[in-house]
Formats: structure tokens, C-alpha cells, sequence
């Protein structure tokens, strides 16, 4: 019986072997160097400086920075939602925007496939200390815009930390206020250096962000990437979970001031 082929596909060959390319063992046994921490311990996260109500057009706004992470928050809403079905709780929305000037090399003043998982990430961080029963068929839209960006998960940490602060400032009533950390593991010892950089992160294993709220001993989000051995990550959870103590006395602080202020200047 005579054979046909089938033209629809592409016949490859009857045998085959896998290409072999030449490794250079000199390239291949040289290492690219560590980072070093210089100014900071591994257990050290950069300066916090936060500010709220910087947006006067926003219901509630803030601002943080630590080092080269720079980023703005404005919260609008609760917002009626209109020409849709009921529900009973309101409906977030997180958008997040990188300004063209933000990275090293010049981005597109446009959504990309970065912005998109960023904002869900932050989102599932914040969902848990809001109560979006009290604000039925409405919406609560948070903008999130990156002015200087050092590191994929250093911006989810203060953007989540910043948008909390702003959701408060807008007078959201929050089970508790949300904070973020992130840790990385480098090198084979292993060590855990907090808060990393864009090239930490870069030369890390692996690498976790970790939401919590710290008024309930509660964690909202765990975001991991790389790889780590499940000690190594629970390491990492519990030392995010104290710098999120932390980190909560100063938004804590923060929104003192400023309902000081505000109540000092309107007697």
C-alpha cells in the first residue's frame, strides 16, 4: 500500500540530533559578582518619607518615596456606578501608570504588559482592609503613577503602602491599614537582604513580596519569584511581616500629622 503524505504539515527528518554548542569553561566557571549593602544591613530597609493630601482635585492622595522609588497615589470615590446591575458590595479599581521617564531606558506613555499584573497585585492587597459592603453599586478607583522606578517588587510594596495611606486619607472606613515589604535571597549561604534594589533583586535566587496588616495579624498577598526552599520563604514572610510593623508607624504617624494640620488650619 503506497504511502501518502500529509502536506499540511511540515515532515521533518527520520532521525535527528540535538545541536551541540561549545561552552567556554573559562566564561561558564566565572560568576557575575554579588551586590554589596554598603550603607544598609541585609535586615535594613531604605528611609520612608510619606506625605498625604498632596492631590487637592482627589478625594485622598499620598506620596512616597524611599531612595529611588518614587511614586504618587490618588484615590476618587466611592463613586456611584451607573447603567450597571446592583451589587452589594463596591467594586476597586487599582491602575497603575509608569511615566515615561521613570526606568533607565525612556517607556511609551502608554499601558504595557507590566502595568497590568502590577495593579492586580496591588489590588489583592488592598481588598481584604477595605469595606466594600458599606459602599453598594459603587466604585473606588485608585491611580497609582510611578515617577522613579528601582525594582519590580520595591514598587509593589509602595504603591500597595501608599494607596492604603490615601484610602485613608479619603476617609474610606478600612478594617485596618495595609502595609508591604519585600525580601530576597542571595547568594548560596543563603542570605536574606530586605527591601531590595532593582539589581539586588536582579542577583537574587529568589524574591517575596508580603502584605499585611499588622492592627490584625493578618496577611493580605504573598507574591513570590524565583526559586527558594520553603524554609528560606518562611524566613522571608517573618522578616517582612516585622518590617511591616514597622513600616506601619510611620503611615500611622503620617495620617496624624496631616488630620493635625488639617484641624489646625480650620479652627
Amino acid at each position: 500500500m503506497a504511502q501518502t503524505t500529509d502536506r499540511r504539515r511540515i515532515v521533518g527528518p527520520e532521525s535527528s540530533a540535538p545541536p551541540v554548542f561549545e561552552i567556554d569553561e573559562q566564561k561558564r566557571s566565572q560568576d557575575p559578582p554579588l551586590p554589596s549593602r554598603s550603607k544598609r544591613s541585609p535586615r535594613d530597609i531604605r528611609p520612608i518619607f510619606l506625605q498625604t493630601g498632596l492631590i487637592s482635585q482627589a478625594n485622598g492622595s499620598a506620596y512616597i518615596e524611599t531612595e529611588r522609588t518614587k511614586i504618587a497615589c490618588a484615590v476618587y470615590g466611592p463613586r456611584q456606578l451607573k447603567n450597571t446591575a446592583y451589587s452589594e458590595k463596591g467594586k476597586l479599581n487599582v491602575e497603575v501608570k509608569f511615566a515615561p521617564f521613570s526606568c533607565t531606558r525612556r517607556r511609551a506613555p502608554m499601558k504595557d504588559a507590566e502595568d497590568r499584573p502590577i495593579s492586580l497585585l496591588i489590588a489583592q492587597s488592598l481588598l481584604p482592609s477595605i469595606r466594600l459592603e458599606l459602599f453598594p453599586k459603587s466604585s473606588i478607583d485608585i491611580f497609582i503613577t510611578v515617577l522613579e522606578n528601582d525594582g519590580t517588587e520595591g514598587c509593589v510594596a509602595a504603591g500597595a503602602t501608599a494607596a492604603s495611606a490615601a484610602l485613608a486619607d479619603a476617609g474610606i472606613e478600612l478594617i485596618a491599614l495595609s502595609t508591604s515589604c519585600s525580601a530576597s535571597v542571595i547568594g548560596d549561604g543563603p542570605e536574606i537582604w530586605l527591601d531590595p534594589t532593582e539589581e539586588e533583586s536582579k542577583a537574587a535566587r529568589g524574591t517575596m513580596t508580603v502584605s499585611y496588616l499588622p492592627a490584625l495579624g493578618t496577611l493580605t498577598n504573598v507574591w513570590q519569584t524565583g526559586k527558594m526552599s520553603p524554609d528560606e520563604a518562611m524566613q522571608c514572610v517573618e522578616k517582612c511581616v516585622e518590617r511591616c510593623t514597622d513600616i506601619h508607624h510611620v503611615v500611622s504617624k503620617t495620617l496624624l500629622d496631616s488630620a493635625q494640620a488639617r484641624l489646625g488650619s480650620n479652627p
